[in-house]
């Protein structure tokens, strides 16, 4: 059974920086793009960054951009999310994702997510 955990998210004031992870089990995937989405109250679950297998290829979402940054530790099985310059509109909690790379980069998560965890940016 795939599982996949989040950690990472609390309470922080804006302008600061948090380092989300995503850890996967399970089964051994190869050759997997996994990305990171999230969903505010209120609002649908909007994608935030996706990144290739090797890791040579990023992609993230306008609105984080030069903020945030998306690596993975392929022998950990854990992907991360490095959050700077935090704004209260990033409050959301940030799901996971297992998927394919080109389908993530154009909002398309795969079959598998995480429970999410929480970010709260405050102002």
């Amino acid at each position: 059974q795939v599982q996949l955990v989040e950690s990472g998210g609390r309470l922080v004031q804006a302008g600061g920086s948090l380092r989300l992870s995503c850890e996967v089990s399970g089964r051994t995937f190869s050759n997997y793009g996994m990305g990171w989405f999230r969903q505010a109250p209120g609002k649908e679950r909007e994608f935030v960054a996706a990144i290739s297998w090797i890791g040579g290829s990023t992609y993230l979402a306008d609105s984080v951009r030069g903020r945030f940054t998306i690596s993975r530790d392929n022998a950990k099985n854990t992907m991360y999310l490095q959050m700077n310059s935090l704004k209260p509109e990033d409050t959301a909690v940030y799901y996971c994702n297992v998927g394919s790379f080109r389908a993530l980069r154009v909002g398309q998560g795969g079959d598998y997510w995480g429970q999410g965890t929480q970010v709260t940016v405050s102002s």
